[in-house]
């Protein structure tokens, strides 16, 4: 159990709805507004496969720019759709992007590292959608996918999946996920098909237990759930996958009312304590749950200069060799320690 987390989000959820309940002047039994959980909605994402392959980048700010201009490319060393697993890795490892991202701005400096390893990486851009049709603000700027219902990336993510098992002939894939590709990934292994198709996952910020933005978000939650749908009267502004990424959602009550793991998967969280999204910080850490492993590594730890943010810590030479250690730790025992700089990430330079 994580007593903190679910401790505040019953407050913000259950706590909050019983308030509303006991205060509504009208119906018996009044549900509160929702503005956490797509199912049954009409709002329904998309998923679509890269186009090109963009250069190596080793700052995010580089990374965002290209991407702008090239939204749809592939980060390097990703999807070459005839690579075969090794023996030696058996598995060929996903990239999961995040909110307002796409998988090259994601994964630039990560992919073609991993895929030096001797691993077949793959990755897609999930979560697409308009600003009128639920994306919100981040849908008007090219390339700024995951903005869609998470149900419906976690099915994009399944169908994915399937594409590269029946591609690759492997059993089971692992899994890199960065921010909101850490529920996305735990939505789909739960209730999309993916338990046994997955062996490890591996989480950089992610928002396993949603965000309280500083605090602002958690209000937020707290007040909708009164009955004032003030999410809601954001939502068309930040998109569907921002709100149900407020701790206290529907979404999450359903996601981790089992646990935070599924049986049979290692798994590495990753977080830094510079995060300024994904916060409290310590919120991406997992417990394990039966025949799971959980490994929490904070950035920071053994490496204070390491100051990058919930960005730039997928341009960060630790959180890079804490991923490769993660996949193979055989052959890559040591981790690095360098500094990499706040909001504009440089592999260790400014």
């Amino acid at each position: 159990m994580r007593p903190t987390i679910r401790t505040l989000g019953s407050a913000v959820f259950a706590g909050a709805t019983a308030l509303a309940v006991a205060c509504s002047t009208g119906v018996a039994g009044a549900e509160p507004a929702d503005s956490g959980s797509s199912s049954g909605s009409a709002l329904v994402s998309t998923a679509s496969d890269t186009v090109g392959v963009g250069p190596e980048m080793s700052a995010f700010l580089a990374a965002f720019g290209y991407g702008l201009t090239h939204p749809d490319a592939a980060p390097p060393g990703a999807n070459d759709w005839n690579c075969k697993p090794s023996a030696e890795h058996p598995r060929p490892v996903v990239l999961v992007h995040g909110t307002w991202l796409n998988t090259y701005d994601s994964f630039s400096f990560l992919s073609p590292q991993v895929a030096r390893a001797g691993f077949c990486v793959f990755a897609f851009n999930f979560g697409r959608e308009t600003p009128l049709g639920g994306g919100g603000f981040g849908a008007v700027l090219p390339g700024r996918y995951g903005v869609g219902p998470m149900e419906d990336s976690a099915r994009q993510l399944s169908q994915f999946v399937d594409r590269v098992l029946a591609a690759t002939g492997a059993p089971a894939v692992d899994v890199i996920a960065h921010s909101q590709g850490g529920p996305v990934t735990s939505q789909y292994m739960k209730f999309e098909g993916g338990q046994g198709k997955v062996g490890k996952v591996i989480t950089l910020g992610a928002t396993t237990h949603g965000t309280s933005l500083l605090g602002f978000a958690s209000l937020g939650r707290f007040i909708t759930n009164l009955g004032l749908d003030i999410l809601g009267f954001y939502q068309p502004l930040i998109g569907q996958a921002n709100t149900e990424q407020v701790v206290g959602s529907e979404f999450y009550a359903k996601l981790n009312a089992g646990g935070d793991t599924v049986p049979g998967v290692a798994y590495t969280a990753i977080g830094t304590t510079h995060d300024e999204i994904s916060n409290p910080y310590d919120w991406t850490f997992l417990t394990p749950g039966p025949d799971a492993t959980v490994e929490n590594i904070t950035l920071q730890q053994d490496c204070p200069e390491d100051v990058s943010d919930h960005l730039t810590i997928m341009y960060s030479p630790r959180a890079a060799s804490i991923v490769l250690h993660a996949l193979d730790p055989a052959a890559h025992p040591d981790l690095v320690c360098t500094f990499n700089p706040w909001m504009i990430g440089g592999s260790g330079h400014l």
